[in-house]
């Protein structure tokens, strides 16, 4: 399979549906695939007619994390943008998850990295790489403890055992709980919805609230602005407050 072939994306409108297809190895990362959705990435952030998008997998499970032969062979599956190609430097706009089946390792992981996730009920999720005395390094063993009480956090990171997409909602880890084969449409939908409002304040609204874990009150003031005016110094912008003064929907341009 080529590397173009690793991971498909279609516009939907103004969403991009990125597709990770390695339904053979379960939607496992090697190298190839790693550079794949980063080039996806590129496309959602570099597009401005772009303004959200949404990963899946194929063929019932959305991944199964690092393509174990492959790592076995010396491969890594890093990129410029961290590990599978958004861990470290995910998308600045919305990008939500759509899980079906296993996502587990760094396909939880890559979960993580999104903005929302909508999981199948039937779907499974965890961090099981200390079982191959492997550490994960793709943002879990951070992350996850930043959504879920610690205590929890720590009995997944420690046992590598899994959990159902009904035990990470009622936590807040996933936002949306559908019926098996569901994922990939709601997630559309929710997609779609969100685009009433202003991509480049979606952007920044999203890099806001990405970053203010890191930021003191105090930072926070000053820091906030770098994000917030690209979307108040935007045509957008413009726009929207003439669509309210004019009393009609506003044609979004994403700059």
């Amino acid at each position: 399979m080529s590397e173009q072939d690793r991971v498909l994306t279609e516009r939907q409108g103004h969403v991009l549906v990125i597709t990770i297809n390695r339904p053979q190895a379960r939607n496992a990362f090697d190298a190839a695939s790693a550079i794949a959705l980063e080039k996806a990435a590129d496309v959602l952030d570099g597009e401005d007619d772009l303004f959200a998008g949404v990963i899946t997998g194929a063929g019932g499970n959305f991944s199964a994390g690092a393509d174990l032969k492959a790592a076995a062979r010396g491969e890594r599956a890093s990129t410029r943008r961290g590990g599978f190609g958004i861990f470290a430097r995910p998308p600045g706009k919305p990008l939500i998850a759509a899980v079906e089946g296993y996502a587990v390792g760094g396909g939880f992981e890559l979960c993580l990295a999104c903005d929302l996730i909508v999981a199948a009920r039937t779907a499974k999720f965890g961090l099981p790489e200390v079982r191959h005395n492997v550490v994960a390094v793709g943002g879990g063993l951070f992350r996850l403890p930043k959504r879920m009480p610690y205590h929890l956090a720590m009995e997944l990171a420690l046992t590598g055992e899994f959990r159902d997409a009904d035990f990470f909602h009622r936590l807040g880890v996933v936002n949306r709980v559908v019926d098996e084969g569901a994922a990939l449409a709601e997630a559309v939908a929710w997609a779609q919805a969100l685009l009433v409002n202003g991509p480049t304040a979606l952007a920044a609204s999203k890099q806001i609230v990405q970053h203010s874990g890191d930021w003191t009150d105090e930072d926070a003031w000053r820091e906030q602005m770098r994000y917030a005016r690209a979307a108040l110094e935007s045509e957008d912008r413009k726009e929207g407050l003439a669509a309210f003064a004019e009393k009609r929907k506003p044609v979004w341009q994403g700059r």
